[in-house]
Order: C-alpha cells, then sequence, then structure tokens
C-alpha cells in the first residue's frame, strides 16, 4: 500500500508539475485580425491565430514541415479519387460537446462556400461524404497530389454550434453584415478564445480538456496589435511584452546585441509583388482616357525593370529581404534557379519601353498598399513611387490597414497593389490557381484581383491540379511560374526573411510560415 501510494504521489506530482511551471505569453505584431470566422478570408496572421483555437484533420509538424494527424488519426485511398480519413475519439469542443463526422462534413462543405475566401484549398474536392460517426470520405473529381497539403489549412467547427448562432455561411467579407462567428469562436483547440477586442488585444486561455499533448507551458495568451514600431519595440524592451513578431530591420542591430532578448532568423515561404488591372478598359482615376496603360506588355515590363530590388533590399529591407524574380519561394515545388532570376533593372530599358507603348511621358496611376501588414510594406511602396517618378509613372499612393485593404483589393478597386503571398501547401499550384488562373469557381482566381488572364495559364494550372507523375507535374509548375514572368502576370519584388525578437527565457520553434505554434512555446 506505501508503494502505491507513492507511486500514486508521484503521478501527481508529475501531473501538476507543469502546471506550476505555467505562464502567461504576450506577444504583439503591427497587425490586426479581420475575423474570427474560420472561412471568411485568407490570411497568413489571421490563420495562425485561429488556430489556436479550431484544429484541422492535419497540419504541419513545426519542426519537420511533414503533414501529421490532428483531428485524423488516418487516411487511406479507397480509389484514385476517394480518399477515407479516420477520425480521432474524445476529441471535444470547448462547450463540451463531441466532435463527430457531421461536424467534419459540414466544416469542408462551409470551406466551400460562395462567400468562402478558402476555396484554394478545397479544389478538386467534389464532396465530403459521412461513412459513419468516426469516419469520412472525401471524393475528388480527379486524383489530387497535394489534397492533404490544402486539408492543413480547413478547420473544423461545429455544425450545431454554427446553427443555433446563425453562422452557417462564412462572413462575406466584401459585405458589411455580420454574423455570430466573426466575433466568437468554439473550437477544439489547445486554447479557447476568451476575448477579443480589435485593434486593442485577444486573449486566450489553455483549454484544461484538449485532447492533445501540450510541449509548452503557456497557459494564458495574449495578443496586442501594435501599428507603430518603435512601440512594439519599447514593448519588448521594457518586459511589456515577451516576443515581437516582426521587428523592423532597423531595430535588429540593438536587439541583437541586447544580453535580455534574442533575435531568432529564417527564411519566410512569402513573396511580396505588385499587382496590376489587366482587366479595365480604362483605369478609375487615371489620365490616360479610354484605354488601360496595364494591358500591354510593354507597359507592365516598365514598371517592373524601374524598379531597383537590390536598392529596396538593401536600404529599406536592409536583408529581410531576398529579391526574386518569380511569384513563389525557394521553399516551394515548382521554384528553379532560373525562373527566379530577375528581369534586369534600367530606367532607360523602361523609358524606351513605355515610348514604344504610346506613354513617352508617362500617366498617373492609382497604387494601393497595406501599411501594417508586411516588413516596411508601406515604405517600399513609397520607394517605388519614387523610382517609377523617374520614367514619368506619378503613382498617386494611398494606404490602408490590412483589415480595410485586403477586402478593397477583392472588391478590385485598386489599379496597382501591393500583396505578399505565402504558401501553405508549398506547392506552386496554390500560388498559380489563387493568382494567375482566370478567375472562376472553386478557387480559380482567388486573389487574381488583377483579373489577369492567360489561355495557356489556365490549362497549365489545371493540368497540374490532377496530374500525379511527379516529374511531370514538376516541369508543368515550373512552365507556368515561367509563363507568368514572361507575361509580367505580376511585379515581384522579394521574398521575406523573418526575424523573431524575443526574451531570453523564452523558447518556441521558427517556421517558415511565420506562425507562432502556441503547443511549443516555453516561457522559462
Amino acid at each position: 500500500m506505501k508503494i502505491k501510494h507513492v507511486l500514486l504521489a508521484t503521478a501527481v506530482t508529475l501531473c501538476f508539475a507543469p502546471a506550476l511551471q505555467a505562464k502567461p505569453f504576450k506577444w504583439t505584431s503591427q497587425g490586426e485580425i479581420s475575423t474570427w470566422d474560420i472561412h471568411s478570408q485568407n490570411n497568413a496572421l489571421q490563420s495562425g491565430l485561429h488556430a489556436n483555437v479550431y484544429e484541422s484533420l492535419v497540419y504541419y509538424n513545426s519542426r519537420t514541415f511533414q503533414v501529421e494527424p490532428v483531428l485524423a488519426t488516418a487516411w487511406r485511398e479507397i480509389s484514385p479519387t476517394q480518399m477515407r480519413f479516420t477520425l480521432r475519439e474524445g476529441v471535444k469542443f470547448h462547450d463540451g460537446s463531441v466532435m463527430n463526422a457531421d461536424d467534419v462534413v459540414y466544416s469542408l462543405n462551409r470551406a466551400m462556400a460562395k462567400t468562402s475566401n478558402f476555396t484554394p484549398f478545397t479544389q478538386g474536392i467534389s464532396k465530403v461524404v459521412k461513412v459513419d460517426a468516426k469516419t469520412i470520405d472525401i471524393i475528388l473529381v480527379s486524383p489530387n497530389p497535394v489534397l492533404l497539403r490544402q486539408l492543413t489549412e480547413l478547420r473544423i467547427m461545429s455544425k450545431a454550434w454554427a446553427e443555433k448562432n446563425k453562422s452557417v455561411e462564412p462572413k462575406d467579407m466584401k459585405g458589411t453584415d455580420e454574423t455570430f462567428a466573426h466575433r466568437n469562436a468554439m473550437g477544439t483547440g489547445p486554447y479557447t478564445l476568451e476575448s477579443w477586442q480589435p485593434d486593442v488585444r485577444m486573449v486566450f486561455k489553455r483549454n484544461p480538456n484538449w485532447w492533445g499533448k501540450m510541449d509548452g507551458n503557456v497557459t494564458e495568451i495574449v495578443y496586442t496589435p501594435i501599428k507603430s514600431a518603435a512601440t512594439r519595440i519599447a514593448a519588448l524592451l521594457s518586459g511589456e511584452v515577451d516576443f515581437v513578431l516582426d521587428p523592423t530591420p532597423q531595430d535588429l542591430a540593438r536587439l541583437r546585441a541586447n544580453p535580455d532578448l534574442k533575435v531568432v532568423d529564417g527564411l519566410e515561404n512569402r513573396t511580396i509583388f505588385l499587382g496590376m488591372d489587366q482587366f479595365r478598359d480604362e483605369l478609375p482615376g487615371s489620365n490616360v482616357k479610354g484605354k488601360n496603360p496595364l494591358k500591354d506588355l510593354r507597359v507592365r515590363k516598365a514598371l517592373y525593370q524601374a524598379i531597383d530590388a537590390d536598392t529596396i533590399s538593401r536600404n529599406i529591407m536592409r536583408g529581410l529581404g531576398k529579391p526574386t524574380g518569380t511569384l513563389v519561394a525557394p521553399q516551394v515545388a515548382g521554384w528553379t534557379e532560373a525562373v527566379g532570376k530577375r528581369m534586369p533593372y534600367s530606367v532607360d530599358t523602361a523609358k524606351k519601353l513605355l515610348a514604344e507603348a504610346g506613354y513617352p511621358d508617362g500617366f498617373e496611376v492609382d497604387f494601393a498598399c497595406p501599411n501594417n501588414r508586411y516588413i516596411n510594406d508601406e515604405a517600399i511602396c513609397q520607394a517605388v513611387t519614387a523610382m517609377w517618378s523617374r520614367i514619368g509613372v506619378k503613382a498617386k499612393l494611398r494606404t490602408l490597414p490590412l483589415v480595410n485593404y485586403f477586402p478593397m483589393i477583392q472588391r478590385n478597386e485598386a489599379s496597382i497593389y501591393l500583396l505578399g503571398w505565402g504558401v501553405p501547401t508549398f506547392d506552386a499550384l496554390y500560388s498559380l490557381q489563387s493568382l494567375v488562373r482566370t478567375v472562376g469557381t472553386g478557387g480559380d482566381g482567388n486573389y487574381n484581383v488583377g483579373r489577369y488572364s492567360n489561355q495557356r495559364m489556365d490549362y497549365l494550372v489545371d493540368r497540374i491540379k490532377v496530374e500525379t507523375d511527379a516529374p511531370v507535374r514538376s516541369r508543368m509548375l515550373t512552365e507556368a511560374l515561367q509563363l507568368s514572368n514572361d507575361t509580367v502576370s505580376h511585379i515581384p519584388l522579394h521574398d521575406q526573411v523573418i526575424p523573431w525578437a524575443m526574451k531570453k527565457n523564452v523558447e518556441m520553434i521558427h517556421r517558415a510560415d511565420n506562425r507562432v505554434d502556441m503547443r511549443a512555446v516555453k516561457v522559462n
């Protein structure tokens, strides 16, 4: 009996030891999210925060970026167009209800809704079918080699909760109507959303009934969006926050020199580029009447070659931007060194191209940019505006916070716009389908807000969706990226290099998708 009591006491001690060491974790970045509806707005910062509360069938291992089980414990191919998933037993939503196949079927269908912004992740899915309470089948239109990677971003919501709170469909981010799921959250994840005051702070509490194993020791998360770079750094230096996701390049030297802090660097799988309206016959606000200069390949090349990406990298990004000539970063399938090569910077060539296109004196054009989403985004746009002025192009720059910016560009209200595009699937199809496929259904052209259209590109993207021969598919990915380069569908600028700044006593895993995996954060 004594032995049993000792063992029991030891077990209790071990069980509660982590709780004794548990600490709150306070962090910040310049950005705020636009919604808590998990299918309304496809935004990396937002999806990373959502992952604290909502979970997907599978997710990436933060160290290896291999797909691993989460709400699904196993999957197998019934046929090339039918995948069967076994759901995890004993998973409960935060209200205590048990997750089952009905919730998964509902959630994946919700992600395919007309108002969903997550249709790139459902491409190729024909329907989702319940087999039994713990089994579902995903029926595909055709074989899909990246289905598992797509599923990492499709989070699961309670069907009963959504119905009860009149949030069956995702909130339409282009409209003004609000749903309950826009302001509130109820998932299966390791944390619950306790409160959200937009532009003020967001508070999460550890879910004591979470099914998984927590490697970290954080019981409370407080996220505070701070737009001012100086204020963010001051908060870290004063100890007000433990971690800054986006320290500015000019602050890095002193942060690295501070013995109480540390900076961890990593190349993000995100490319920063400019998009252009290639659809309208006349650009709003331009002094060119009756036609759209951006439809002319020579004009797009001129705008591209007038930008000195090396100077932006050196003086504005201070090394945190690696100049690129294509739409995806080196970690992404389809990228090659050749396809990533930039066209040369040349003001003379740019002027010549403009003159050949009929604009020897340049023209006026609207230019929109976020001011709190990417590293030095507003400064990048100011530099580009100055560079274009050397060839006579007068860009009328306007900057907006991200919560207003993304809905605006999705309404096609910008002639030229800056965008950063990460690749959660680590496969170029995600970028190609979203950015350069002609706007259509099922995720096609989901973020092709310049409405670029090319028949060969559409053919390639549609072939890539279903091609299962790996070498053939790889060649087609690269061909499509090169076609994007040759037609200047967009103007690539650089791949972001992400430094994370934190207190010395914080341990965390730096991820290429710039997301904080709170399951592994330790505050010593």
